[in-house]
Order: structure tokens, then sequence, then C-alpha cells
């Protein structure tokens, strides 16, 4: 399951300490700490609602193991090592990731008057009778186009461990992550929130964990954007930053919410709205309580009171507070999404091939396939 990662919280590339009136740091602008704030709480606003959307044209579940590769790794290599590792590994899948969220705006570029061409990539094990597709992989020129335009920010990314970089990861990270992880109830979703609401807080006020994951790993767990850009440009390194957990974790609910409205077939979405301006309200006020005493705050401390309680009491205002907690997700079939019944054989766009890497290895005999059910 995906995990609150880190915090909204002062910080700097070379992995600096929290704000803590230490003597001798450098100390933000009033408008470029207003500038840092406005940009990280629009940059999750985006992955939020462009994610919900998709999902509602996606029936798909694929569980985040980037926390098991951390937890795992870091216990066997040193941090610079780990660092490598993790930059190889987002390299790949940072790619996959960011080709998939470009795709929906490369078909509507794409101009009409160049040539369109279809390409497949198979792969496959064994001959005669007994040969079996391991990857059947279907693309076109518009999918090279994004690959492409991917492979470069991919290059800047492992080259310079750029911001800006790090930061389209980080977006195409959440966005995908909010798209395709489904809650399939209301009660499913209010469980995970809770856990990790109380999971959050310890690690973050019982321990600086948290932090220092979030500042040691060279990795695109996280969003940041610099307090000292208008001082120093775009080499600016003192940097706020926001944990992708706190932006996917409610941000599947938020989606949850968005396919009931769909559900109840009375085009509205009261309920997407409500969740997602309660977003708003937890966040900005992560952002208050942390700035006003210069401690890093869990953010799921505030959201996921918001972002249950404001869509639940509303519900209950309009009494359909019965018909939000018994409706499943997986028990419907949206307009244009087919169900995935196979998952080594995967073909369609660059996202196709991210997700038969992690489904075929989840398939594999002696390992349980996951289902929405196990979020």
């Amino acid at each position: 399951s995906g995990n609150s990662s880190s915090d909204p919280s002062d910080g700097s590339s070379n992995g600096s300490d929290a704000v803590n009136g230490t003597a001798g740091r450098f100390v933000s602008s009033a408008e470029g700490t207003a500038l840092a704030y406005g940009s990280l709480l629009l940059m999750a606003l985006l992955p939020i609602f462009f994610g919900a959307l998709r999902s509602v044209g996606c029936s798909k579940s694929k569980p985040l193991e980037y926390l098991n590769l951390l937890l795992t790794t870091q216990s066997i290599f040193s941090q610079e090592y780990i660092n490598l590792l993790l930059s190889m590994y987002f390299f790949v899948l940072g790619i996959l990731a960011l080709s998939h969220t470009m795709s929906p705006f490369m078909c509507r570029v794409f101009p009409a008057q160049l040539p369109n061409k279809q390409y497949q990539l198979l792969f496959t094990q064994g001959s005669g009778e007994s040969k079996e597709e391991i990857v059947n992989y279907e693309f076109d020129t518009k999918d090279l186009i994004c690959l492409g335009i991917s492979s470069v920010v991919g290059v800047w990314y492992v080259l310079k461990k750029h911001w800006i970089a790090n930061n389209l990861f980080g977006l195409a990270f959440a966005l995908n992550g909010v798209e395709l992880l489904h809650l399939n109830t209301v009660s499913t979703g209010c469980i995970l929130l809770g856990g990790l609401f109380v999971y959050d807080v310890f690690w973050v006020f019982g321990t600086n964990v948290m932090v220092t994951v979030a500042k040691s790993f060279e990795a695109p767990i996280k969003l940041v954007f610099p307090q000292d850009l208008l001082e120093k440009g775009l080499g600016a390194s003192n940097f706020a930053m926001l944990g992708l957990g706190d932006i996917v974790i409610p941000g599947i609910f938020i989606a949850l919410l968005l396919r009931f409205d769909v559900s109840l077939k009375k085009n509205t979405r009261t309920y997407f709205y409500t969740s997602f301006l309660a977003y708003i309200f937890g966040l900005g006020l992560t952002i208050f309580v942390m700035h006003t005493f210069k401690h890093a705050q869990p953010a799921l401390l505030y959201l996921v009171p918001a972002c249950v309680g404001f869509p639940v009491l509303l519900a209950l205002f309009k009494g359909e507070l019965t018909e939000m907690f018994s409706y499943e997700s997986s028990d419907e079939v949206l307009p244009h999404t087919p169900r995935l019944t196979h998952f080594p054989t995967v073909s369609g766009s660059p996202a196709s091939l991210a997700n038969s890497m992690q489904s075929f290895d989840l398939s594999t005999p002696g390992r349980r396939r996951h289902t929405p059910s196990d979020m």
C-alpha cells in the first residue's frame, strides 16, 4: 500500500535540518516563502484533479512497491549506493510514468499531416506449441515522441538532480498513482486513511525518520520548490517539500468519491468537489501551522479529517450516508473501462509496459495477486 513519505517542511538539497531557528541558516523572504508554498499547493492539486478524472476511465489497480524497495535496500547498502540504485530505478519508471501522463496531450497536439505509424515489440518464451507471450507491446509514433521527451527529462534528472526534473517525475508518479490505485469502498478508504493518519503522526512527531528520509534520498518521492528562487533563480537550494504520499493517499480517496458521484447518475460532482476543497483547506492548514511553529508537520494529521469528515457530513446532511458506505467501485464497469483479465500480455500506450513489469511479477506462481480490495 502507499504511504506518506514526507511532509511540507523547510529543507535543502544537501540534507540540512528543518526550520528550527538555527543561526546562519538562510532566511527566505516573505514573498519567496509564499511563492514556494503556493506552488506546492498548486502542484499537489494538479495530479489529484486530473488523476481522479482519469480514474473514472480506468479499472486497474496497481500496488506501489517503492517503499518496500527503499526499506529493503536501506539495511544493505550505504546511502550513496542507495541513491544510485534509486536514481536508475526511478529513471526507468519515471520515463514510463511521464510518457503515460503526456499521452492524452500528445494525441491532441500531434499534427494530422504526419503519419502515425504502428509498431509492435514482442517477447516470447519457448518454441512451437509451448511458446508463450511474455510482452506484446504495441505503440505508435505518438508514443515514441512521448518516450523521447520523457527520456530527455530522465537524463536531465540523473545527471543534474535538478528540482524541476524531480518535480516532473514526482507529478507523473502522483497522477499515475491517483489514476491507477483504486479503493473499492468508502469504508476501506476510511480505514486506510485512518491507519496512515496514526502512522504519519507517530513518525513525524515521535521521530525524525520522515524528514531525514525525505532529505537524504535523492529520488522523486517528493515535490520541492525553492524558497530562495527570487534571490538565486533556478540555482536555488533552500527547498520547501511535500511528500508524494500526502498527495496520492488522499487523492485515491477523492477519486473514489468522484466515481461515487458518477454512480449516483445525478450529473453532479458534489462529493468530488467537496473533498477536493477539503484537501485545499487541509493542506493550507498544514502549511499555516508548519510556518507558524517552524516545525515539520504530518500533513495527514490535517488532510485526513478534512477529506473524510466534510464528505461524510455532506452525505449525512443529504441523507445519502447509507448509499455512500454501501457503494462498491469494483462492482461496476464504467463506460470505456474494459476489465484487465490477462496481466502478462500488454498492449497500448507506454504506460502498458510499466504496468506489465509490475503485474507480471505479481502473477507468477506462488505469489498473491493484488486486487482493489487489498488497499
